[in-house]
């Protein structure tokens, strides 16, 4: 698939150093890891699976974050939301999330919105970047995220974990290669039911590190144009098992 975005003209003397072991990669090299540079990406919440993710995406030398979450760091979070620390304990986790972000990656922007995304602000908050990815814990904010990116015609990376489990995939409406796949192919209206929060079922911390880095995998093939992003395609993951498998998605109106 070809690169989402264009290459900035030239890396900062440090930040080409910091980034020396990507872009010796083939299918990253020093013009890949100038488009990391040159991208924009949102992360809805900062949170289990949106902190390990953030982490990855500032060391991998992204330009701008755009951080999006309403909440504080308590700490029962510090479990698995590895981008706050127990000083950060009643801190925004936009800020916390902004100063792990730094402390990895000088060059890197955030952008910090500490606001709850819903249907009325979606689009609003997501314009701008060129690709989101979706850590909410809550159909109704996922509804959202998706309907805006739809709107928007942006990639959406999605990840979701509860207890042992994980599902990881990428929708998009407007693909400039393969066919479409959106929420609604997945999840149709009215089918997702009332899932059980961490909160009641747990969730296995190591497990949120995990798929974080794979989402910040996906966002990283998608800027650079490397490799095959998950679209059309869903990886679900099974820690206790030590299992992984695919599932095909396709669009329900194409199947119709």
């Amino acid at each position: 698939m070809r690169p989402l975005v264009d290459a900035v003209p030239e890396l900062d003397p440090d930040e080409r150093v910091r980034t020396a072991r990507h872009t010796v990669l083939r299918a990253i090299g020093d013009e890949g890891q100038r488009r990391l540079s040159a991208a924009r990406v949102a992360v809805v919440g900062a949170g289990g699976i949106g902190s390990p993710a953030l982490l990855a995406l500032a060391a991998a030398g992204i330009g701008t974050l755009i951080v999006i979450d309403d909440d504080i760091v308590e700490l029962h979070n510090l479990q698995r939301q590895i981008a706050h620390r127990v000083d950060d304990i009643g801190t925004l986790k936009t800020d916390s999330a902004a100063r792990a972000v730094a402390a990895l990656s000088p060059h890197t922007t955030v952008t910090p919105i500490t606001a709850r995304l819903d249907d009325a602000n979606a689009v609003e908050l997501l314009s701008g970047a060129d690709v989101v990815i979706d850590t909410s814990d809550s159909f109704a904010t996922r509804r959202a995220v998706a309907a805006a990116t739809e709107a928007l015609g942006l990639p959406l990376v999605w990840g979701a974990v509860r207890e042992w489990h994980a599902q990881i995939t990428v929708f998009w409406s407007t693909p400039p290669e393969g066919d479409p796949v959106v929420l609604n192919d997945l999840f149709a209206v009215g089918t997702e039911g009332d899932p059980p929060t961490c909160a009641q079922v747990g969730v296995l911390g190591a497990l949120c590190v995990q798929v974080g880095g794979v989402l910040a995998t996906e966002v990283v093939k998608l800027v650079t144009g490397a490799g095959q992003p998950l679209l059309g395609r869903m990886m679900v993951l099974d820690a206790l098992s030590g299992r992984q498998h695919e599932l095909a998605l396709r669009s329900a109106k194409a199947a119709g």
